[in-house]
């Protein structure tokens, strides 16, 4: 899978940062003693299809299917890294 690493800040709305990889990522999130979640995102698809081709989600109701769930979507087994004043939580 071709992914980037996104970085969201706590109480952030948008992401801060978006890098080729996690350590590049880290480097970052040290410097700066960030506080946030880095997610490792796969490129050039949605995550709502990406969970459904690697059989982590199945739509199981109708509102799996509406333009509110797909683009609200999110997957607990995306690659995730939480920190706390830029150490790994």
């Amino acid at each position: 899978m071709v992914s980037v690493w996104v970085f969201n800040g706590s109480g952030a709305r948008f992401p801060s940062g978006v890098f080729e990889s996690n350590a590049e990522a880290e480097l970052w999130i040290r410097k700066y003693n960030l506080s946030g979640i880095l997610t490792e995102y796969p490129l050039n698809t949605l995550v709502y299809h990406w969970a459904i081709n690697n059989r982590l989600f199945l739509p199981k109701k109708d509102s799996h299917s509406t333009v509110d769930f797909i683009q609200s979507f999110t997957s607990a087994s995306q690659n995730h890294f939480h920190y706390e004043g830029g150490e790994r939580a």
